[in-house]
């Protein structure tokens, strides 16, 4: 049996349903659909993402990444991004898994690991894709494997994933997965800039501000920034606010002023100009949709 088939068929086992599963793994989540999804907006965390089958479109700003079994997708740090999968059916559901990237874990990896192992490339942006080669496919096997013999995964996971963040370390990915754990790095101190902006995305942002904390000029941070993300701090504070304002209009039932006062806004017509331009349609007309669509759709 092929490998990815036999991923395939371990991602079936362990779902069996439409939609977002954790497992007893830790950090590792299964995904299943057997219809093609809603367009989905969130903030990606840092994650390795592997399709066994179906094949999903990944938007970072005006950037399009196309994704299946013949490659896998890696994101260092947190992105808006919209996830939307495009090939799904009853016959050949979609199957993925993604799983968390643990820093502390990198980290060790590149302290026991010696200087000349890994790649000393520079990273540009935060999410990239690369080709699935048959050593780190057999990795993710055996890793979703323990699922089957849940009293081995407290010894034998740790020891997988280990494995796998060293095949992802010495792969195309070195250069961004290495930043993610070196409090030095530029990649590490955009970051950090990320996490003051997503704890004050509500407040006015102060681009100096955000600079200092990061330990960058201005100009530089800018620079950074955008090279990382595909997006200005400015573009992804905004994000950041229209995603929480829908989610509150949905899961609230707040009218669209209240959650655009809630997540920073003044104006109503500006909240609403700027929520059609990413979501395609005004709040009220959004939310109208969205409720019809059965929720595993909405979790692309």
């Amino acid at each position: 049996m092929e490998k990815i088939t036999e991923l395939a068929q371990l991602i079936e086992k362990h779902t069996g349903a439409d939609g977002l599963f954790s497992t007893d793994i830790p950090r590792l989540n299964l995904a299943r659909a057997t219809a093609p999804s809603e367009p989905n907006h969130v903030v990606h965390e840092p994650a390795v993402c592997v399709i066994a089958q179906g094949r999903k479109r990944a938007m970072l700003g005006d950037e399009v990444y196309y994704y299946d079994k013949a490659t896998y997708l890696t994101v260092s740090v947190d992105l808006p991004i919209v996830g939307h999968v495009i090939e799904a059916s009853k016959e050949e559901p979609y199957l993925s898994l993604r799983l968390d990237l643990d820093p502390t874990m990198l980290s060790a990896l590149l302290l026991e690991a010696p200087k000349d192992s890994f790649s000393n490339q520079l990273p540009d942006r935060g999410m990239s894709l690369n080709p699935m080669g048959p050593e780190l496919l057999d990795n993710v096997v055996r890793l979703i494997r323990l699922l089957d013999t849940p009293k081995d995964i407290p010894m034998l996971a740790p020891l997988t994933e280990r494995e796998l963040l060293y095949r992802l370390l010495t792969g195309e990915q070195s250069g961004r997965l290495r930043q993610i754990a070196q409090s030095e790095s530029r990649l590490h101190q955009v970051n950090k800039a990320i996490g003051l902006i997503k704890r004050n995305f509500r407040k006015t942002l102060r681009i100096e501000h955000v600079a200092s904390e990061a330990n960058m000029s201005p100009s530089s941070f800018h620079q950074h920034f955008k090279a990382v993300t595909s997006m200005s701090p400015l573009q992804y504070q905004k994000q950041l606010r229209l995603q929480e304002a829908r989610r509150l209009i949905l899961s609230q039932s707040l009218d669209a002023a209240t959650a655009g006062h809630a997540v920073g806004y003044d104006s109503p017509s500006q909240f609403s100009r700027e929520y059609a331009r990413l979501f395609g349609q005004p709040p009220l007309r959004d939310i109208a949709r969205l409720k019809d669509v059965p929720e595993y759709l909405l979790e692309g």
